[in-house]
Parts: structure tokens; sequence; C-alpha cells
């Protein structure tokens, strides 16, 4: 390439005027579209560099950035865009520039326009650098997904204008690349960008450079972040100093653990994009050498007999109970949707036993019952006196079976109720006393 370019510049002198102007337009292209290794690096043998240069079309892929969006840069394991925001701001950013220069890797800056009003050397060492320059709003609302629209354009045209304002008449070194400020996405936003072919670009892992922390947590947080993605943008800032503290370690740890930096630059006619696979702007696009994360789909099986199946005969259930599996066809196809419902639970139910001679009890004998004379055992409904009858009958009996009495040697079935048990003090005298004068009668 150095060759190349040696012998152009010595060709020069030997061209007029406008072809000396045609054919700087084509050094300055192949310069900003080469790579810069670390071959390319002068004095930093060891330069990480940029391992090559992806062409993007903002109108195919108007969003990226897997933490808001499902596609991102089209990048190979272990490749890495590097991104800064907020700037210019000359006393961090310029050390941004050196140590990004030192490394020969190239970036993509999102540009605040107030930023660019005030420091316009700022946007211009961007551009004299060969990075990526993007724009990020004209005062970095942190509102933008709750502003009406007119002031959603504002904010974006003001911006761009801003920033090709201090581009002068380098301003096609602006890419058509945006950053809504503090990732605040909404779709009237991203409505508007697209409608003037600018791409959005979020994010696929920070390193909270914004926040009140060491340098040293910066540089872990990126490469911790990182290394669980394996590829992808990483946000950085190039305002903050501890942003500034943590890059060469950064850098540094990218090269030593094999990562490459890609830049990226809009398509052009005579630049076209990089030709890519829809897959590729996933950021783990799924291969047939890795399993799929997700459950199989059940596939829809076609079957040889698609016959119905003959319905179990009664018989075949074992039911005890016939009449339980009796079915009633109307109310099946109206509750069951066409499928008969049996009236009672279905399973089988026990049918009482028929009585067996072999396990019959026996009948209790006649004198189980017998009251001996003299106990106060009483049976409730005994009259208190005796009409007629032998008085040789000082026995009770009482059968159970049939509920029949044995009074005065006649046989009698009383309706009263038995009661056995304790008696009463007054059921005991009338008793005694009825005994005795019996006794008396039969002296």
């Amino acid at each position: 390439m150095q060759t190349v370019c040696v012998m152009i510049g010595d060709a020069l002198a030997l061209v007029g005027r406008r072809t000396w102007a045609a054919l700087c337009f084509g050094l300055f292209s192949c310069v900003t579209t080469h790579p810069a290794s670390a071959a390319d690096c002068p004095g930093h043998p060891d330069a990480l560099g940029t391992s090559r240069t992806l062409v993007v079309d903002p109108l195919q892929h108007p969003r990226i950035g897997t933490m808001q969006y499902p596609e991102t840069l089209p990048l190979r394991d272990h490749e890495v865009v590097l991104t800064f925001d907020d700037g210019p701001l000359p006393r961090n950013s310029n050390q941004v520039l050196d140590i990004l220069a030192a490394q020969c890797v190239k970036a993509t800056f999102f540009t605040i326009g107030r930023m660019a009003q005030s420091f316009p050397d700022g946007v211009r060492k961007l551009a004299a650098a060969g990075h990526t320059i993007g724009t990020h709003s004209q005062t970095h609302p942190l509102t933008m997904n709750r502003m009406p629209i007119e002031r959603v354009r504002q904010e974006v045209d003001d911006g761009i204008a801003s920033v090709k304002a201090a581009l002068g008449d380098n301003e096609a070194a602006l890419s058509p690349f945006f950053r809504i400020p503090g990732l605040m996405r909404a779709e009237n936003v991203e409505d508007h960008l697209a409608s003037k072919g600018i791409q959005v670009w979020s994010a696929d892992f920070l390193a909270d450079d914004w926040r009140h922390i060491s340098s040293a947590r910066v540089y872990e947080l990126a490469i911790k972040r990182l290394e669980e993605k394996g590829k992808g943008i990483l946000l950085l800032h190039d305002i903050q100093s501890r942003t500034v503290a943590a890059l060469p370690r950064i850098l540094s740890e990218l090269k030593a653990r094999g990562y490459h930096i890609v830049q990226v630059v809009p398509a052009t006619a005579q630049n076209p994009a990089t030709p890519t696979d829809p897959q590729e702007w996933q950021l783990h696009p799924t291969s047939e050498n890795v399993a799929i994360s997700h459950w199989p789909k059940i596939p829809n099986f076609v079957f040889a007999d698609a016959g119905a199946l003959p319905a179990p005969a009664l018989s075949d259930l074992d039911w005890r109970d016939d009449a339980s599996m009796t079915l009633a066809e109307d109310r099946g196809r109206r509750a069951g949707h066409g499928i008969p419902l049996p009236r009672q639970a279905p399973w089988p139910r026990q049918s009482p036993a028929a009585p067996d001679a072999a396990t019959a009890l026996p009948v209790p004998a006649l004198n189980v019952f017998e009251i001996r004379e003299g106990l106060p055992t009483v049976t409730r409904g005994l009259p208190r006196r005796a009409e007629q009858g032998p008085a040789e009958h000082e026995s009770i009996s009482v059968a159970a079976a049939g509920s029949t009495r044995t009074m005065r040697g006649k046989p009698h079935t009383g309706r009263g109720r038995q009661t056995a048990g304790r008696a009463t003090p007054q059921a005991r005298h009338g008793v005694l006393k009825h005994l005795v004068q019996v006794r008396k009668r039969s002296v």
C-alpha cells in the first residue's frame, strides 16, 4: 500500500491540475477505507491496529445494538467496535485521540451539536484522524422519549447542522449515524431518523464510565462484559477522565486476548455495503454445528390408517354394577361436544353380600334375659299389680325375639318401650312392693 501511494505521489508532478484533483479524491478514498494494522503504525510494532473496515447501509438496517434492538453489527467472533459519546471536550477528547493514534485504532464518535459549536477544532481533528463521526443531538436531552415530534426534529436536525458547520468544507465526513442521548429510545424518534436515512446506534455492552467509579472499575466492566458477549459494540465517553485513564489498559488487554478492532463507515455509491447474510446481524446467530437453544416443534405426522378404533364393550370394563355405566347419548353430545358421558361415576361399586347360613350369628337363649328374683333390674312398662292368674308365677320372663313377654302364664306382646339398666327409686319400690304382695298371697 505504501509503495502504491508513493508511486501515485511521484506521478502527480506529471499530470495537470484537474487530474491532480481526481487522484487526490481517489487517494483519500483509499486511505479512509484501508484498515490500519499494526504494520502501518510506525514506532508501535505491538500496536493493536484496526483489522478491517465494515461498510453498512443505514436503509437496510436502521437500528442496531442488542441492548435495545434485535440486530447488531455483523461482526465476527472477537471483533469489537469502539464508540465514544458526548465530545468533543478538548482536555479529555484530545488525549483519547492520542491513545487511539498510538495503537492505530479507528473508532466512531457521536458528537453533540453544542459541543461542536464550542470546540469545532475537536470535530476537525476527528475527521483528520480518519475516525467515523456521527451525531448525538444538539443539547443532549435525556427526555427524547417523551418529547413531541417537533422538538425531536429540532434536536436531531440542529445537531447535524452544528457538526457540519464545524467540519466546514469537509462536511461529507459526517456519517448518517445517530445515538439517542441516554439511549432513551422512542418510536417517534426512530421513525424520524429512519425517514432521513439515519441509522440509530445503541450498544451491545457498556463500561459505566459516566458513573462515579474508578478507572480500574471501567476497565474491569469493559473486559468482563466483552468476554460475556464475545464481540460487539462498546459504548464509552471521550469527555470522562476515568475513560482516558482506562483506555490504554483496555486496548492492551484486547490485544492480549486476541480481539480485533473494526471500523464502521456508511455505504456510498462508490463504496457499497459489505456483503452479509441476514443472520450475521444477530449477536449470536444459530449455526448447524451448534444445538438450538429452544425446544423443537412437534412435527405433523401422517398416519397411514386414520380409521377410528372400536369402542370398548361394557363387559370389557368389568364393572360389577352395569347400571352405573348407562350412557345418555343426548346429554353426552351437549355436555361433552360429541363424547358421551356416564350418568354416574365410572368406578365399580360393591353389591350388598347375600346372607350366608354359615356366617349367621346364633339367636340368644331365652334365659339370657330372665330376671332372677330379688334383682333390682326392671323393665319399663310392667304393671304395678297383678290383676289375675295363679300365684305360683313369681318370675317374669321377657323374650327379646318378637318382643314377647310371659306374664301370669299368658304370652303378651308389649307395645311399651323396654328399658334395661338402672331403675329409678320409685320404680324399684313399686316392683318390690308388688313382689311382696304376690309372695304373701302364695303363702
